[in-house]
This record gives C-alpha cells, sequence and structure tokens, in this order.
C-alpha cells in the first residue's frame, strides 16, 4: 500500500530510478533517429514558423540548421506553390495527416527540386493540436527517371511504327521474277535496316554517323591499301534516326545496282561518295561510278529507282540519277 503522511493523505508515487533513465535514452534515441535519417525531418508551429531542422534538412534544401529555424516553412516554396502551405496547415488543425504528397519545393541556391511530403499533426498532453511534423524525401532523381522511361518508351513505339511502315514499303516496291529471288531481295532491303538500328543503339537513339552507315552498307566491297574500289569523303555527319534509316536503305540499293549492272559489277569498277552539308543544314550526298562497263540509261524506271525516291521523297528530300555513260551520277538530298 502506499504510505501515508500524518494528515492521513497519501503520498503521490515517485516516477523510479530506472524508469527516468529509460525515458531520457528512449528520447535520445529518437532524436539520434531524426538526425541521421535520409529523409528531411521538420516540425513547425500554427503559424508555419520552422522550430526544427535535421542534417537531412540541411542537406536537402540547402539551409543550415540556424539559418532555418524561427524563419517561415515557405523560405523552401516557390512563389507559385504558396497557397499548398495555407491548405496544409487548415488541414492540420483539424488533425488530418497528409501523407505522400507529391510537389515542388526550392533549395537555397534557387534550384527546385521535387519532394514527396508526409505531414502529421503534433500535439501537447492535452490532445491539442500545437504544430507539424514534416518528413521531406527526395524524389527528382526518381521522377527524371520515370519521365526518361516514359520518353524511351514513347520513342520505342514512333520507332516500332516507322520500321514497319518502311518494311511495308520495302514490300511494296519489291519485285522479281521468282519467289526466291523476290525473298532475296526483301531480305537484303530489310537487312540495311537492321544494319543501321545496331548504330543507334550505340547512340542511345541519338542517330547515326554517314561513314559509319555508309562502312556498314558497303562493307564487302571496301578493300584496304590506296587502291580502293569505294573512295568516301565527307565531314563527320550525325543523322537522326529517320534520315539515317532512309540513307542507309538508299545505299544498299546502289550498291546492289551497281554489283550487278554497275562499276561493281568488274573488277576495274570504282565508285565514289562524298557528302556534305548545305547552308541550311541539309544533307547533300554524291554517289558517281566510274570504271565499270558502259551505261545506258534505263527507259523505265527500275523497282531499286522508285524505292530510293520513295524512300527519300516522304521526308523531303530530292533524288536526281544522272546515267553517264562512264556510269551513274546519284545526287540525294536529306533534310536532318
Amino acid at each position: 500500500m502506499t504510505p501515508k503522511n500524518e494528515s492521513g493523505l497519501q503520498n503521490k508515487a515517485l516516477v523510479s530510478e530506472p524508469a527516468l533513465e529509460r525515458a531520457e535514452r528512449l528520447a535520445n534515441l529518437l532524436a539520434s533517429i531524426v538526425e541521421s535519417s535520409d529523409d528531411a525531418i521538420v516540425s513547425k508551429n500554427l503559424d508555419g514558423i520552422i522550430t526544427s531542422w535535421n542534417k537531412a534538412a540541411e542537406r536537402i534544401f540547402g539551409y543550415s540548421a540556424p539559418e532555418a529555424i524561427g524563419r517561415p516553412i515557405t523560405l523552401v516554396i516557390p512563389e507559385d506553390r504558396q497557397s499548398e502551405e495555407r491548405d496544409i496547415l487548415t488541414r492540420i488543425r483539424r488533425g488530418e495527416r497528409i501523407d505522400h504528397f507529391e510537389t515542388v519545393r526550392r533549395r537555397k541556391d534557387g534550384s527546385s527540386i521535387i519532394v514527396s511530403l508526409t505531414i502529421s499533426p503534433v500535439k501537447d498532453g492535452n490532445g491539442n493540436v500545437v504544430g507539424a511534423s514534416k518528413i521531406a524525401r527526395d524524389i527528382t532523381e526518381r521522377k527524371q527517371t520515370q519521365e526518361q522511361i516514359s520518353i524511351l518508351a514513347r520513342e520505342a513505339e514512333h520507332r516500332s511504327k516507322n520500321i514497319l511502315a518502311n518494311v511495308q514499303a520495302v514490300i511494296n516496291l519489291s519485285q522479281s521474277d521468282t519467289s526466291e529471288g523476290l525473298k532475296e531481295v526483301i531480305s537484303g532491303r530489310i537487312q540495311a535496316m537492321a544494319n543501321v538500328h545496331s548504330l543507334f543503339v550505340e547512340a542511345r537513339w541519338i542517330g547515326a554517323e554517314v561513314s559509319a552507315i555508309a562502312k556498314q552498307e558497303l562493307a564487302p566491297y571496301l578493300e584496304e591499301g590506296d587502291d580502293k574500289r569505294i573512295v568516301m569523303e565527307g565531314l563527320q555527319t550525325v543523322l537522326d534516326p529517320t534520315a539515317a534509316q532512309a540513307v542507309a536503305v538508299v545505299l544498299h540499293e546502289l550498291a546492289t545496282n551497281a554489283s550487278k549492272y554497275g562499276a561493281l559489277s568488274n573488277a576495274k569498277g570504282r565508285i565514289g561518295l562524298a557528302w556534305s552539308r548545305t547552308e541550311d543544314g541539309q544533307l547533300m550526298l554524291r554517289w558517281t561510278e566510274f570504271g565499270g562497263p558502259r551505261v545506258n540509261a534505263p527507259e523505265r524506271k527500275g523497282f531499286g529507282s522508285r524505292l530510293i525516291e520513295g524512300t527519300i521523297s516522304p521526308l523531303g528530300g530530292k533524288v536526281l540519277f544522272d546515267w553517264r555513260a562512264e556510269g551513274l551520277v546519284c545526287d540525294i538530298t536529306v533534310p536532318t
């Protein structure tokens, strides 16, 4: 029983020393957790004045604790989002908790970050709301990654549709006397598109460089040494994926025609390939054949010529065939 004093009243039980020590240890542990957290943990009163500011808040927002404590929380809120704080304080006064609220906050250097906020009311011993505790997590990098994934997904969808459209065009413009011949023609043209796509992957879909495209498509005819069958000349020029794919198909078609009827059909024939940019940024590409069999201008456009024009024209480009006796000269303009 609780002992009584001389007046007969019971003495109040004293809190034992171990309990006080335990409470102190818990308080120190809580303070340590707050200070070591990777998330900004901030408290404020009902007037929006900052009352505590942990180390993560210093790192995330750029203000030291002495700089932040005693100042309004609007210190880190952009001008166009000030109304958010009024709404938050209204809900906190009602005792509401706000979970995972994504918004934008401002650092000391003026830069913006994206944060996820969890805000809880702070109550006194009588259960009255006296302030709020905020936990802010910097999710800027995560949101940027999500946006990048979204952009890449849209790009992949666009490229897939573009590939299928080009494959359809190749099939429509291809013809041969036999089914095996048709299969070979279509396969070669599709392989040309596949080749340039490997360059896109290496460049993370930025595009492909003209000389790299040409080397891929003309690889079977390139020789080492001074006496090259194909001489290429031009400044380093990167094409966007659409233009690069078109150039790959065109070079494949020109090389295929030259190997059957033109300069690459005998041992003495040579090819000159030169490119440059015009003042308005378009690619000018010239294919010149010489040293091969005598060339006669065709009476009608072949399927190769139609495919080249059908590949370049939709891009707003132009193709000019000059069937000279010493060899074909083809001038191609491609907007980039």
